[in-house]
């Protein structure tokens, strides 16, 4: 696995314009469509009924930005996969050729978040130590899911029961890498976003100032300088995901490669009989006496 890390920084290296090119499209599309859901009219309203009727507003448009957000998931990963083995693929060849992974993965994230949702209430009832552990391991199923599915070609079905399996195999180490990157991805993303928050530090102030006059806070988002910034963070941290899937995915599948060639190796040779000792006789040398 340490190898597989160590492949992980290489290969953002080696690929880091195009990567990031890929993923600042994809970040600036996501948030330049957030703008146009109005959560802000949430904020002089203190009916919560009202406050419903509004979210359930939001619903539509909420879903329709996590689908595309699932698109350009499935872009990404493939790109990662096909574009070192074969030069020739770009974007718009990786975009097309990952339309077939598209709605088996959305069907399979639909059914996954249902689970995965009910596993993050149970984790509820033994406190904050269980939550954490069932978003690990919610995220640590994710990672699975489309390398599977593009590396072996699999439908829905086997893709569950190979995520299933890979994942568990070596559960606890997989549990382990999942925290710690989801840790190192949590601290990068808080001191990059850091970073990018220092141009807007003056309506921040101004907010400490005068607590009624929270508009510059809330129309930030909305802000084309901040929009690019905050995208162009998302770009940096983006293709770390995949590339981390892969390396979770293609170290199971060695392991899983090496246990059976141990199991083979084990194996005792054959007994040999006495039958065996013996040549059968060949069908030219029968005569007929």
């Amino acid at each position: 696995m340490d190898s597989a890390m160590n492949a992980l920084w290489e290969f953002y290296k080696g690929r880091f314009v195009a990567l990031f090119l890929i993923s600042l499209v994809m970040s600036a599309v996501l948030q330049y469509a957030t703008m146009f859901i109005d959560i802000k009219s949430l904020q002089s309203v203190t009916d919560p009924q009202i406050i419903f009727e509004k979210l359930k507003g939001f619903i539509v448009p909420m879903i329709i930005l996590m689908v595309v957000s699932l698109f350009f998931n499935t872009i990404l990963h493939y790109y990662i996969l096909h574009k070192p083995l074969d030069s020739s693929q770009n974007i718009f060849t990786c975009l097309y050729k990952s339309l077939k992974y598209f709605i088996p993965y959305l069907i399979i994230m639909v059914i996954f978040v249902f689970v995965g949702s009910i596993a993050i209430v149970l984790g509820l009832f033994v406190l904050i130590i269980g939550v954490f552990f069932a978003l690990a391991y919610v995220a640590m199923l994710s990672f699975f899911i489309l390398p599977v599915m593009m590396a072996e070609e699999t439908n829905i079905a086997a893709t569950i029961r190979r995520t299933i399996k890979l994942s568990h195999s070596s559960f606890w180490p997989n549990m382990g890498w999942t925290a710690v990157f989801l840790i190192l991805y949590v601290v990068i993303s808080l001191v990059l976003s850091g970073l990018v928050l220092l141009p807007f530090a003056g309506s921040f102030i101004k907010t400490f100032a005068n607590p009624q006059d929270t508009s510059s806070i809330i129309n930030l988002p909305t802000d084309p300088i901040f929009l690019l910034l905050s995208s162009a963070v998302n770009a940096i941290t983006l293709p770390l995901f995949p590339i981390f899937a892969y390396i979770m995915y293609f170290n199971g599948k060695a392991r899983e490669d090496n246990l059976a060639i141990l199991v083979e190796a084990e194996k005792p040779d054959p007994k040999v009989t006495v039958e065996d000792l013996y040549a059968k006789p060949r069908e030219e040398n029968n005569f007929d006496l």
